[in-house]
């Protein structure tokens, strides 16, 4: 039996997942959150009712980063998306765990602030991520002023949580002309064939975006 994925093609992470899948190849039932049944199937498989989750025979697995490591171990490919050298694979949990908590985290707070009433929304809070997303983009692009991905010139887990990171980031608060290192990297993943398809597929969804889809990307 194929693993199920329960996701939403718009999701960062969930796009973060697909492109573990799609790197490899790997066969799977895509379990769409729109369609009649699956929302309160996967609320049952996880009561926290964050997305994606994978689910293979009796084995639920959480969170994309986890679902990127199960699919290396049980469904693994020519891409090794952790590498073998540990010291690299160390490197790409890291940057995993960078572009997840200071790119993805400070975007969200940009949307989910657009989404509250007007009256409850959080000033202060997008201020925060601002300052957070300006911090993350000068390290970013130092980091990757000599380097192809983000462990150097192979493509990683961390390149995976780059991508949809810095796609819709990019949207939410521009990263400035002058960070051409980190613009250059972003080109790079869109244009890297797994994660176009994940954008490719989200493209009917750009309406839902609070701060307004760009004509662009």
């Amino acid at each position: 039996m194929k693993p199920e994925f329960f996701a939403h093609p718009f999701s960062s992470y969930c796009q973060k997942a697909l492109i573990a899948f799609y790197e490899n190849d790997v066969p799977f039932t895509y379990r769409m959150l729109e369609e009649p049944g699956v929302g309160a199937e996967f609320e049952a498989l996880w009561p926290i009712k964050r997305f994606p989750i994978l689910r293979e025979n009796d084995q639920v697995v959480v969170e994309a980063t986890s679902i990127i490591e199960y699919l290396q171990v049980r469904h693994p490919g020519p891409v090794r998306l952790i590498p073998d050298d540990p010291e690299l694979a160390l490197e790409a949990r890291m940057l995993d765990r960078v572009f997840d908590n200071y790119v993805m985290t400070p975007q969200g707070k940009f949307v989910y602030d657009a989404l509250r009433p007007a009256d409850k929304r959080d000033a202060l809070g997008v201020d925060e991520a601002r300052q957070m997303l300006d911090a993350s983009y000068a390290w970013l692009d130092q980091r990757m002023a000599d380097r192809t991905w983000a462990v150097g010139e192979t493509f990683t887990l961390a390149d995976c949580a780059a991508a949809p990171s810095l796609f819709y980031a990019d949207w939410t608060y521009a990263i400035p002309e002058r960070f051409a290192h980190l613009k250059a990297y972003r080109a790079r993943l869109l244009q890297r064939p797994a994660f176009a398809r994940a954008v490719d597929e989200a493209r009917g969804y750009r309406h839902y975006f609070p701060l307004g889809a760009p004509d662009r990307d």
